[in-house]
């Protein structure tokens, strides 16, 4: 199996979960929507068009290995909004701070993933629009600028995207890489939390990684316009072995 193999680590992450009230978390790990708009950037994928996103959406599957969760830490946030008022159209944020006189302060708080470290694989699907030989050019020369999960936390290492050839997941996730910093591998593992315990997510079939269990994250874009996600079945594996 042919597989798209690369790395992510920053000092700062944010792998969103469903936003339920005034806490925004993020997950241990990338989402698939993480990654399909890591990937449409590069690819100069503007967000207003739906076709080339659900493209993007049904031509790739998405397989993470864990290196490190990194550490849970947390922003606190506030922000003007206005008051509630049915018969107001407001569809941009300039026109919500236009209602000077009626504006309200609202309280959130924002979790983010420090040094954090995986491997993402992609493996084309039958109906894919772009090859994974286009897709590692643009992760090289993205388009548009690259993130994860907001805007406030760029790559912090190159990518290093490179074409694969494996038996299954582990395999190709278990390819070598640069090292994320310019420390000795030994003080590098200790900072950043590299240890043998490593853990994988993926959906469909893994080829050499048994399922341990199956979550349904909410994480498959829908419609980006309207903010829709639709939860999936991803597996999940892990397990002690060299980093």
């Amino acid at each position: 199996m042919r597989y798209l193999v690369f790395q992510l680590y920053a000092p700062m992450a944010s792998w969103g979960e469903a936003a339920t009230g005034e806490i925004r978390r993020s997950a241990r790990h990338p989402s698939r929507s993480a990654i399909l708009g890591l990937l449409g950037a590069a690819l100069g994928i503007r967000r207003d068009e739906d076709d080339a996103l659900a493209e993007l959406r049904d031509g790739v599957a998405v397989a993470i290995k864990q290196l490190s969760p990194g550490v849970a830490v947390q922003d606190y946030h506030t922000a003007q909004v206005p008051g509630q008022d049915r018969k107001a159209r407001r569809l941009t944020r300039r026109d919500e701070l236009a209602v000077k006189d009626k504006l309200h302060t609202i309280l959130s708080t924002r979790e983010y993933r420090c040094d954090g470290s995986w491997r993402v694989a992609i493996r084309a699907t039958e109906t894919s629009r772009w090859s994974l030989d286009d897709v590692a050019e643009a992760l090289q020369n993205p388009r548009f600028p690259l993130y994860f999960g907001r805007k406030s936390c760029p790559p912090a290492a190159p990518l290093a995207p490179r074409i694969v050839e494996a038996e299954g997941l582990r395999a190709a996730l278990s390819h070598e890489f640069p090292q994320l910093t310019r420390l000795c591998p030994e003080e590098e593992h200790r900072r950043l939390g590299l240890g043998e315990e490593v853990a994988y997510a993926w959906e469909g079939e893994s080829g050499d990684l048994p399922v341990q269990e199956t979550r349904y994250p909410y994480d498959q874009p829908l419609h980006r316009g309207r903010w829709q996600f639709a939860s999936r079945p991803e597996h999940w594996h892990q397990t002690r072995e060299e980093s």
